[in-house]
This record gives structure tokens, C-alpha cells and sequence, in this order.
């Protein structure tokens, strides 16, 4: 099944397009599963986050760099957590931000998107498009082979992103619009059913003034759309990165919903994650049945 088809379909069985972020900072977990070993503390503390918003949210996208820092340990969490949140029936986005041109490229791709020692990879990958094609093309022809799928940075929720990507071209557009438009084009040649590419970008909710015009230069890419919650970005500013049928975008908060217990009365976080999880969710729907 095509990435594109299968996300949605997702979607459409957790009746709403969000996507909780696994970012786990040793430092920010409940203190009850703070001890000596960090890396153990992060992997129980993920797999509570997963039983927490598995009936919940159809999509989970992991913060690989969270994971890195700790090595091979860390990478080894990272691949069972993954497999985990696949085998609850949940779509999984790499967070690598991968990005090079022509073997190592191929090279990123493959070590990321790859099943290792039985372990499944993630479902998707998010990558560097500010390479240009050179950069995009091999990511896309090993994702292709292996049915997974690609969100290619676009616009970020960064305010520093606005330097560069805000830049106007000598013909009009934006640093952020050629972008858009190098995605749109490599992207129409691998399209689900659903008429989504399996080649898709990421927009920050805190962009909502370019999410409109993002929007029809990339009619075929599903969004990824960071930044909503703990960033600023609220129901109301990721509207114009759906399309009209309520389709095309995935929504994605981390840090408000895994850490909503540090604002919680109660000494169950789980709980806290289920119920932040449910919320951004019902903010979420509310914005498509307007």
C-alpha cells in the first residue's frame, strides 16, 4: 500500500490527522522513572507515551537526535520503540532531518528507512530539501522501493527560519516557494490513490500566513505541521494547510502532550498523556468540522 494511502487511512481510522512527538529529555521525565540508567528511563517512559495515545492519535514521529546522543544504546531504544508503535497499528515519522547529495544521500536513506536485525524502520523519514534536487532524488528512489514515504523541509517553525526561507527571488517568490515548487514537481512521480505523493514537506503552524499559498504550490503533498502547542501554533493556524475535503495535513505537537503531566495535579502521567493527547485531537477536529 502506497505511504500516502496508508497514512490516511490512518487517519481516517483514528478519525483525526494528528501525530504525537516522542522527544524524551531524561531531565523532563516523571521523576518517578529517573535513575541511573537514562537510556532505560527513556525507553519505558516511550512506551508509556505509546500506551497512552495508540487509541488515540493514528501517527507517532520520533526525534532521532533525542535517541543518537546516547549511541548505539540509544539507537537500539529508537528501533524498539519503533517496532513497538508499528505493532500497536501507529504510522512512524522519523525525525532525522537527513539531508546530503548522491551516495551519501543514499546512504542516509537507506541506514534510515532500512528494517534492521528484524526491527522494522520507520514508516517515513523527515529530510534536508534545501540541497535541491540533487539532495531529494536519492532519498525518494529508496523510499519508492520500499514503500515508505518522505517529508522534505519547506517551511519550519523556527523564527530563525525566516532569514533565509522569507527571502524574496528576483521573480516574486520566496526562498520557500522555489522549495515548494522543487517538491511539488519530484513528488508528482510517485502518487497513491488517494492523489497524495509519497514525497511530502513539512509546515510549521507558526507560518499560517504562507500555509494558504504553500498550499496550492504543493497540491499533492501530504504536510507534516510542527510546531502546534508548546510553539505557539494553535487550531486556528494550521486550517489553511488542509485542503477543503479535510484532508492533506498532519498535525504534530510533542512537548505539549508528553510532558503535560508536569502541569498535572496527579502523579499518574500516563493519564495526563492520554487526556492532552485527546484534547489536541478534539482542537484539532473542531478546526475541520468548521
Amino acid at each position: 500500500m502506497h505511504f500516502a494511502d496508508r497514512l490516511l487511512e490512518a487517519c481516517r481510522e483514528k478519525e483525526s490527522p494528528i501525530c504525537v512527538g516522542l522527544d524524551p529529555v531524561f531531565d523532563r521525565l516523571p521523576e518517578s522513572l529517573r535513575g541511573d540508567d537514562p537510556v532505560a528511563a527513556i525507553e519505558t517512559f516511550c512506551q508509556g507515551v505509546i500506551e497512552s495515545i495508540a487509541d488515540t492519535a493514528p501517527c507517532v514521529k520520533l526525534q532521532s537526535a533525542c535517541f543518537e546522543r546516547y549511541l548505539t544504546a540509544g539507537h537500539d531504544v529508537y528501533l524498539r520503540i519503533t517496532a513497538m508503535a508499528r505493532e500497536r497499528g501507529l504510522v512512524v515519522i522519523g525525525d532525522a532531518k537527513r539531508g546530503d547529495i548522491g551516495i551519501s544521500a543514499a546512504h542516509y536513506a537507506a541506514g534510515c528507512l532500512d528494517d534492521h536485525d528484524g526491527s522494522p524502520g520507520p514508516d517515513a523519514l523527515t529530510i534536508n530539501a534545501y540541497f535541491g534536487k540533487d539532495g531529494i532524488d536519492p532519498f525518494v528512489q529508496v523510499a519508492a522501493e520500499k514503500g515508505k514515504g518522505l517529508f522534505a523541509l519547506v517551511r519550519t517553525s523556527n523564527p530563525g527560519g525566516d532569514a533565509l526561507q522569507s527571502q524574496q527571488l528576483a521573480d516574486g517568490r520566496s526562498v520557500a516557494d522555489c522549495v515548494a515548487q522543487i517538491v511539488a514537481d519530484i513528488g508528482s512521480n510517485d502518487v497513491g490513490e488517494s492523489g497524495y505523493s509519497l514525497l511530502g514537506a513539512v509546515v510549521g503552524a507558526t507560518k499560517p500566513q504562507d500555509a494558504a499559498r504553500l498550499r496550492e504550490l504543493m497540491s499533492q503533498q501530504i504536510f507534516l505541521v510542527p510546531g502546534f502547542g508548546a510553539q505557539g501554533g494553535g487550531a486556528d493556524d494550521v486550517r489553511a494547510c488542509f485542503k477543503s475535503d479535510g484532508t492533506g495535513a498532519i498535525i504534530t505537537a510533542s512537548r505539549s502532550v508528553i510532558y503535560a503531566f508536569a502541569k498535572s495535579d496527579s502523579a499518574d502521567w500516563k493519564s495526563a498523556i492520554r487526556d492532552a493527547a485527546i484534547d489536541m485531537k478534539q482542537q484539532v477536529n473542531a478546526i475541520l468540522a468548521g
